[in-house]
């Protein structure tokens, strides 16, 4: 209540609590009437639907090729893609029927991601086209439509009423300002219980799913220039947020949790699939690499993520498999001269990076923290150093120095050469396509050495050192133990995955294993692909993988600026999103609020009434 001052007979104002807002009020980020910002943002993205059907400049300098009516491609095709979406999830959460399963858990907040989304494209092309050509008088009539249709999206979807009301015992709410409007429109309800699907639909949607996923990655590796790349990336981004907030996301999580031997299966099935969507080598060797760095990735999870082992030198491990596979595989220029069957060059590519793994992790485990970061790091930098030297003039005559181990020969399994074309199914699989087959074959076998490691006794163990190793000492865990083997596991990992880059790229040099580089593979951005996917899964590393390789091989046309703009991504990715793209659910009670008190309310103990009782 207010206090009166008794000699005025006035209230005081200081001591006045604040009203709580209305719990079920929620208004949107601009003041606009309910009614009015639903067909505000109706009429922008039909608006910009149409302007896609428009040219949208004069002149087919620019890439792609904008000067066509009536038939949209690439920038204009992902217009009208996140203008589509709009609409769609718009007129589902207004309760039109059939489209109503598309927004579960929030309504406001997916509409305003898809219309930044949308207008981040549009407007994009509209820079790139400005920056490309020299000037916005290039823009014919469709991209000015374009770049206005998508401003009144996002200004009407500002305007509808957020997903979920105030929090009143939240202090910052009772006087919200634009900013708060905003950050709360975002937010949005957990998805609302589905009725039970028979077993045929939920394997279904599975199916459905990576079929999509398999789309996207296709479209996405197969963009001739990087515009267009940068725009799929734009829309990608913005649409995969709006799914996690219309709770598709979490509904297909529960599904693929129920099947997950199925959802594993299709997985690799879908990206099998992808050799056979390609007319050319030129995409399926990018996607070669990708799965040989992902795979490298996974196997620094094991150390980093399930551990908690900061390792800044793994790369050496995958240079020690793919030089002990070099000097076997029968090439002139290595100095054995002997040639292994691709199984036996497995094993010592295996056998020599586990050996290296147990030699310079039962030194230096007994180190935590930042001092095993800077020796790992020191590793790392010896084996590059060392793989110099042993040139026969500074050092023994083992891997040509500088110049590496060239012309490695192409591995033939069961007369299969790898090197050679081959049709299957009616469609010309080249080298780098057989390549990515046999490397998919190798992320298979970690991904289960992965699962099976993690939910084992000695999974639980590595879990246990990460989070405290003193109370897992206490409870009876070796420490020592447990982190040289997820150490030695993590090398033999990395050597598997080196034999087969060995022969992917035909040559080994001591400069494709340094801590830093434009190019991955690297420690720094093996460490960061662990990271931004999210530690500890097995999606995670593969995705954040995927991302880093791709992104860079993409937009080789920013040059130096690339470690720049990297950077700049981790910083943003750190500050919102610190338990990565592809968290589990450990990770995200510790990085985000649940709502729950660290200690229970009350005092500590029982009560003598408590106690008695």
């Amino acid at each position: 209540m207010a206090t009166t001052n008794p000699e005025a007979g006035t209230t005081d104002p200081a001591t006045t609590p604040a009203e709580p807002l209305d719990p079920t009020g929620a208004p949107g980020t601009l003041p606009l009437p309910p009614k009015a910002a639903r067909i505000i943002t109706a009429a922008g993205a039909l608006g910009t639907l149409a302007s896609t059907m428009l040219a949208w400049t004069w002149t087919a300098e620019f890439p792609g090729d904008l000067t066509y009516y009536g038939s949209p491609v690439d920038l204009q095709t992902l217009t009208l893609i996140g203008s589509v979406l709009t609409l769609a999830v718009l007129l589902a959460g207004n309760g039109v029927r059939g489209l109503r399963w598309l927004t579960p858990g929030g309504r406001t907040a997916p509409v305003v991601l898809l219309a930044a989304g949308t207008l981040g494209v549009a407007w994009f092309t509209a820079g790139a086209i400005a920056v490309v050509l020299g000037g916005l008088v290039n823009f014919e009539p469709g991209m000015w439509v374009a770049v206005l249709a998508s401003l009144v999206t996002l200004v009407g979807a500002l305007g509808l009423r957020a997903d979920q009301p105030f929090d009143p015992a939240d202090p910052a709410l009772r006087d919200p300002g634009a900013w708060q409007r905003f950050r709360h429109t975002l937010k949005a309800p957990a998805p609302q219980p589905a009725r039970e699907l028979p077993a045929w639909a939920e394997l279904l949607i599975i199916a459905v799913t990576f079929g999509i996923a398999l789309f996207a990655f296709t479209y996405g590796i197969d963009t001739p220039y990087g515009e267009l790349f940068i725009g799929f990336l734009i829309l990608v981004g913005f649409a995969a947020t709006a799914l996690a907030r219309t709770g598709l996301t979490q509904r297909l999580a529960k599904i693929t949790g129920k099947h997950r031997n199925v959802t594993f299966a299709a997985a690799f099935v879908a990206a099998a699939c992808f050799p056979f969507t390609q007319s050319s080598d030129q995409y399926t060797s990018v996607a070669a690499n990708i799965l040989i760095f992902a795979t490298v990735a996974l196997g620094l999870n094991v150390v980093v993520g399930l551990a908690g082992l900061l390792d800044l030198g793994y790369v050496a491990f995958l240079g020690v498999g793919a030089y002990a596979a070099a000097l076997v595989s029968g090439s002139n220029t290595s100095v054995l001269g002997v040639e292994f069957p691709f199984w036996a060059a497995v094993l010592t590519g295996a056998g020599a990076s586990l050996v290296f793994g147990v030699v310079i992790g039962a030194p230096t485990l007994r180190l935590h923290g930042d001092y095993l970061a800077i020796v790992t790091l020191g590793f790392g930098e010896i084996f590059r150093i060392g793989m110099e030297n042993l040139d026969g003039s500074s050092g023994p005559s083992v891997t040509n120095g500088a110049n590496g181990i060239a012309n490695i020969p192409d591995l033939v399994i069961l007369g299969f050469d790898l090197g050679e074309d081959h049709t299957v199914l009616g469609v010309e699989l080249g080298p780098f396509a057989n390549y990515y087959l046999l490397m998919l074959l190798f992320t298979i076998i970690i991904v289960t050495i992965f699962r099976r490691a993690d939910r084992s006794r000695i999974g639980r163990a590595w879990v246990a050192v990460r989070e405290d190793e003193t109370a897992a000492r206490a409870m009876g865990i070796n420490g020592f133990r447990v982190k040289l083997i997820a150490f030695a596991l993590g090398a033999t990992l990395a050597g598997m995955a080196g034999t087969v880059q060995a022969h992917v790229t035909s040559s080994v040099t001591p400069e494709q294993y340094q801590f830093v580089e434009v190019v991955p593979p690297n420690s720094a951005f093996l460490l960061a692909a662990v990271i931004l996917g999210g530690m500890g899964t097995v999606s995670g590393p593969l995705v954040g993988a995927s991302l880093l390789y791709l992104i860079p091989a993409k937009l080789q046309f920013i040059g130096e600026y690339q470690l720049l703009l990297f950077g700049l991504a981790l910083v943003l990715l750190m500050r919102y999103r610190p338990e990565g793209l592809l968290a589990d659910r450990r990770k995200k009670l510790e990085f985000h609020e649940t709502g729950q008190l660290d200690v229970p309310t009350g005092g500590p103990g029982l009560s003598k009434t408590e106690a008695s009782r």
